[in-house]
């Protein structure tokens, strides 16, 4: 047909007012050969090619040359589909740059036998910088981890060497030197662990902030008095001033407040070998009921070189390398104090001169509170003693392979006066929840004979209601970002990091106790064809068309994707999910969107493919439904004539 008919139809058409006219992306509309019949003013917005100068000119001439030929493999595969989506390549702008871009495409061969494709494009350029960066930053945390297997081992190999000594004493005074020195590893084992937990946990972007009331006077005096005994140890004179402008009840998070003063008070001690450490609070500024409250903490001690200190917040850096080997640590003290006061709004700077000390200040807003707001140590608000939850009778099971860890969950259990029940893996945890009810499971992730992945996925897919509900937490000593996530994805509830304090594991037990079974959502359907609807602007022979291709295509993808995953061929795995996502989105399957995302970047980068099976046979179950739900509409409202 020819480019004038073609042109005038899309102008004209449900298309043309539905993707071009209303469209804030850039659209093209090109012919099978990649000749431009249109371009929209986002265009010149976006590339910089003034309206209509890119007209009758082909689209391949503005491709990158090295993305060229992926391109036009891509070009061509969407010519035979009805649609297409993700396609990404990089366009030449007007002042000489290429720009990174991706389209969805519509292909109106499939819709009046037009040879035309309407490209619906997006600049993706900040996407793929903020990708890169974040590759760089990974690879920063690996080599950061690599580095800090050796402060990990030195007080693991500490601990090991003094209790062989402990067995071994035979006077008091040598076993309480060698306690000595298991407490003094354990106690820095904890920091370094405890420094990537939160770094994760930061950079993950899910730390969140509360607001409740506290007393500056109380936080701060707290703090103080857990340095006491080392600062007097060592000589060190460690005092605190509060001035009355800032001894008030604030609203804020009294907890973060506490980690960054023990992280700047520690540091001081840490390099402070002779003389004293002030900290002092002073009201900085208040405008209406919000009070900016400053903070100092100033040593005596060794200083940081004037060349050095600007980069003392940076991530897995120390003022000098021999720092490390001297005083040890992470380096991600200073880094994680930073970034918990700017995330409350706050500021923070640090002044310092070789040999003669250092004074760090930092400011953070807090709201005006009064006594009704006020936390008490015990965790209840005087504004609702009431209201602690009861663990009274509390059906837990909790599933752990570690002695030790065992016995540390069961005393705080039974003390909150819970029925606990124990399994040493995920396969006695499967015997005892079919034997047995329980409210609740505590499911260690790292276990002999059956971990705990494979144990949720079980009673998930194959316990009948309400046991296949039950809430799950995950107890994980993992410290890198994704795992946390991954617990989330293969069906837990929550999850609690190793090491946890009691009042950790309350918080979580009481989001769940009074909801021992989620509502079943068997009878809610998985496919939402709205947007499939709006696109083509319910034309139903087109609608029935895509219904169709998804139910003939989705399962020789599925099976193409399960052959490449038995054999390893992650890549193959990933191209197949990605042909998959356009059909997915139209069908609405928006549940499924994060899953196939996962598949497709797991299987590309080769990372995390041990995750790729449970993730496709989840994948594999959902279209199942889906088809089924599929064929039903078919029957229904077209039925065969």
């Amino acid at each position: 047909m020819p480019e004038k008919n073609l042109l005038d139809y899309v102008k004209k058409g449900a298309f043309y007012k539905a993707v071009v006219e209303d469209g804030s992306d850039l659209i093209f509309i090109v012919d099978y050969f990649g000749n431009i019949l249109y371009n929209n003013p986002s265009v010149q917005e976006t590339v910089g090619h003034e309206a209509d100068s890119l007209l009758n000119k082909n689209f391949f001439d503005y491709i990158e040359p090295t993305t060229l030929a992926k391109l036009k493999i891509d070009f061509e595969e969407s010519t035979t589909k009805p649609y297409d989506e993700s396609v990404e390549f990089r366009f030449l702008c007007k002042d000489g740059t290429f720009k990174y871009l991706e389209f969805n495409s519509i292909n109106l061969k499939h819709k009046e036998n037009l040879e035309g494709l309407i490209l619906d494009c997006r600049d993706i350029s900040q996407r793929k910088k903020d990708a890169d960066e974040l590759l760089r930053a990974q690879k920063a945390k690996e080599q950061f981890l690599a580095n800090m297997s050796h402060e990990i081992r030195t007080p693991i190999n500490g601990i090991a060497g003094m209790v062989n000594l402990l067995f071994e004493a035979t006077s008091d005074q040598d076993r309480h030197q060698y306690l000595n020195a298991i407490k003094h590893s354990t106690e820095n084992l904890k920091v370094i662990i405890n420094d990537i937990l939160d770094l994760s946990v930061i950079e993950s972007g899910k730390l969140k902030f509360e607001t409740i009331g506290f007393n500056i006077r109380y936080q701060l005096g707290a703090v103080v008095d857990t340095f006491t005994y080392q600062s007097k140890e060592r000589g060190i004179n460690l005092s605190y001033m509060i001035s009355p402008e800032a001894d008030h009840v604030l609203l804020g998070d009294p907890v973060r407040l506490n980690q960054i003063l023990i992280n700047l008070i520690s540091n001081a001690l840490k390099f402070t070998h002779i003389g004293e450490i002030k900290i002092s609070v002073d009201l900085y500024k208040k405008e209406d009921a919000r009070y900016w409250i400053k903070f100092v903490v100033s040593d005596t001690g060794v200083g940081i070189p004037e060349e050095k200190v600007d980069h003392i917040f940076d991530s897995f850096t120390q003022a000098d390398e021999s720092v490390t080997r001297r005083y040890g640590g992470t380096g991600l003290g200073l880094s994680i104090v930073k970034q918990l006061v700017e995330l409350q709004n706050g500021s923070i700077e640090v002044e310092s001169k070789e040999n003669e000390g250092t004074k760090f200040s930092f400011i953070i807003p807090f709201r005006f509170g009064s006594e009704k707001d006020l936390v008490y140590p015990s965790g209840k608000s005087a504004a609702s003693k009431n209201l602690i939850h009861s663990f009274k009778g509390l059906q837990v099971l909790l599933v752990e392979d570690n002695d030790i860890n065992r016995l540390y969950a069961l005393n705080i259990l039974k003390k909150w006066n819970c029925r606990v029940d124990q399994a040493e893996n995920g396969y006695t945890a499967l015997e005892k929840l079919k034997a047995n009810d329980y409210d609740i499971i505590l499911m260690d992730v790292q276990m002999p004979i059956m971990d705990g992945y494979v144990a949720t996925k079980n009673i998930r897919k194959t316990f009948p209601s309400p046991k296949k509900e039950i809430p799950i937490i995950a107890l994980t000593a993992n410290a890198v970002k994704g795992d946390n996530e991954r617990c989330i994805e293969l069906g837990m509830n929550d999850y609690l990091s190793k090491p946890f304090q009691p009042e950790d594991l309350y918080k979580v037990l009481s989001k769940f106790a009074a909801e021992t079974a989620r509502p079943e959502q068997d009878s809610q359907n998985v496919v939402d064809l709205t947007y499939l609807e709006n696109v083509c602007n319910g034309d139903q022979v087109f609608i029935k068309e895509m219904i169709e291709t998804f139910i003939k295509n989705t399962p020789i993808g599925l099976n193409e994707m399960q052959k490449s995953m038995d054999m390893a061929q992650w890549d193959d795995v990933a191209k197949v999910a990605h042909k998959i996502k356009p059909s997915i989105s139209f069908m609405g399957l928006d549940n499924l969107k994060p899953l196939v995302k996962n598949i497709e970047l797991y299987g590309k980068e080769n990372y995390n493919t041990e995750l790729i099976p449970n993730l496709v046979t989840t994948l594999s179950d959902e279209c199942k439904k889906a088809i089924g739900e599929l064929r039903a509409i078919l029957e229904k409202k077209y039925p065969e004539e």
